[in-house]
This record gives structure tokens, sequence and C-alpha cells, in this order.
């Protein structure tokens, strides 16, 4: 479960397009188990109590609304780019998760990255997308309605890393170990233990060298997807089937560091020693 940041982009099209998996559509009508979670003021933009579903451009067109509001908010540098999108994708092998759980799931990313402010009701706009198997997006602008720009925190990676890591834990996402999760710190640690920490490291989802491959391979992939023609999409595939291979890998490397440093049971079986008392 790692989480992707987009570039910044002008408008919500492309971003809810690639969080669909498929082209907006001023006919597809998005329920609320695809717009799994929203800010908290849109309450009050509902047209009326007859039309409770849009379709996706009018969701796209709801993020783009501020720019025609505020059409003078930038960043302190002089940035329009105002479309913030970040996705979180899962294990293939974590359950699937129920209704309130991706809304949970939602808020609690849309917090880590400060668009949204527990209590603020005019902040940023912003909505998450549950419409892919195992993935979650999050769409978002950052002009308030009061037509000042929202800045995302400095490390907004790292918070989003350290959320996701938690909510893999309060959803039960991540098997509990029976043996130790990293090797004991020891003065003079074992070979099976320095063996075992370089695994662990190469494993890790964070920092590993194979994590910023699976990363890389798998921006490639959204990249070529959205170039025109059958050859790209067929190429994208290919390389997503090679992302989670990667992971596959990382998911095996830990498991054997984790088999290393495991208590081994005493070397001469209980049979073996009653032998060797009855030798001459």
């Amino acid at each position: 479960m790692i989480p992707r940041l987009h570039e910044r982009t002008h408008t919500p099209h492309d971003s809810l397009a690639e969080a669909l998996g498929r082209p907006v559509s001023p006919h597809e009508g998005l329920t609320e188990y695809t717009i799994v979670a929203h800010w908290p003021g849109l309450d009050y933009f509902t047209l009326d109590d007859e039309q409770k579903i849009w379709t996706s451009v009018q969701w796209a067109e709801h993020l783009e609304d501020p720019y025609l509001e505020h059409p003078f908010a930038a960043s302190p540098d002089d940035d329009r780019r105002a479309i913030l999108h970040l996705d979180v994708r899962f294990h293939p092998d974590d359950r699937e998760l129920t209704g309130p759980e991706w809304a949970e799931v939602a808020h609690r990313l849309a917090r880590a990255a400060g668009i949204e402010i527990p209590g603020k009701e005019h902040g940023c706009r912003w909505i998450a997308v549950q419409a892919q198997p195992g993935r979650i997006d999050v769409i978002a602008n950052l002009i308030h309605l009061d037509g000042s720009w929202h800045a995302p925190p400095a490390d907004i990676l790292r918070r989003l890393s350290d959320e996701a890591r938690r909510i893999k834990q309060d959803l039960h996402l991540i098997p509990v170990r029976t043996g130790p999760s990293r090797p004991a710190i020891r003065p003079a640690p074992t070979a099976s233990t320095q063996l075992a920490s370089v695994l662990t490291q190469l494993a890790d989802e964070q920092i590993g060298p194979l994590a910023t491959v699976r990363g890389l391979v798998e921006h490639t992939a959204h990249r070529i997807a959205r170039q025109p023609g059958a050859a790209g999409i067929d190429t994208a595939h290919r390389l997503e089937l090679i992302a989670r291979r990667l992971h596959a890998i990382q998911q095996d490397l830990d498991t054997t560091a984790a088999h290393l440093v495991q208590p081994r049971a005493a070397t001469v079986p209980p049979a073996a020693r009653h032998t060797a008392h009855r030798s001459p």
C-alpha cells in the first residue's frame, strides 16, 4: 500500500478519467459506491432533492469551479495548477473493503495531505473515487472557497506514507507475525541476523530499492496508458504485471527475512539423543 502523488494540473478531467479507468462522460452517473467520500461542504451544492447522482463531467466541473470563481487565485510563486491528485493501491491479496471503510481511508488520506481540516467546511473541494479494484484516488482543488490558495505540507509524501501504514494496521490488512518483525539489535549479530537485515532493507515498501523500481514502473505504465493506440494499452498492461511481480518479490523477501531470525529448535532431536545414549 504505497501512496503516489501526481504532478499538479490545471484541470481535473484527466485525473478523474485516470481514477475511473475510462474517459469522463456527461451520461454516466457516479453513485456513492464510486464517489465514496467528499469534502464536508458539498451538501450546499446539491442541486435538489431529486438529483443525487452527478455525472463524471459534473463532478469534474464541480472541482473546476474555483478557477472560474477566483480567476486570479494562485500560489505564492504564481502557480495556477491547483488540481492535486493522489492515489493509493492495495496489495492484490488484501481483502475487499466495505463502503464505510473506503470512506474512512479517503478522509484519513485527505487529512494527512492537509486538504481536509476537521471542523472547516469551507476549505478545499475534494472527492474520493473508488472505481478500480484495490485502488482509491483523491482529487482536490487547492483554491479555497474564499479565493485563498492552500499550500500542501512540504512533507506531504512522508505524511501519506505514515498514514498508509497506520491504515493497513487499523484495518487489519497486514498479517500478524508470529516471530520478530525486525532483527534484534545485539552487540554481536549472527550471520543470519545480518542477512535478514539486508533482505528487510531490500523489501522495505517505503525506502527500499525495489519499492523505487516498482514506483517507476507503475508511473511509466500510467504515462503509456494515456498514449493513443492499442499498443500503448498493451504495454501499460505488461508493465502493471511487472509491478505486481516486483511487489510479490518484496513480500517473499520480507517473509524470508522473518524466517532467518526465528528461533530454531534444538539441533539434535530427542530420538537422535536417545539413540546416541545406546551407542557403545
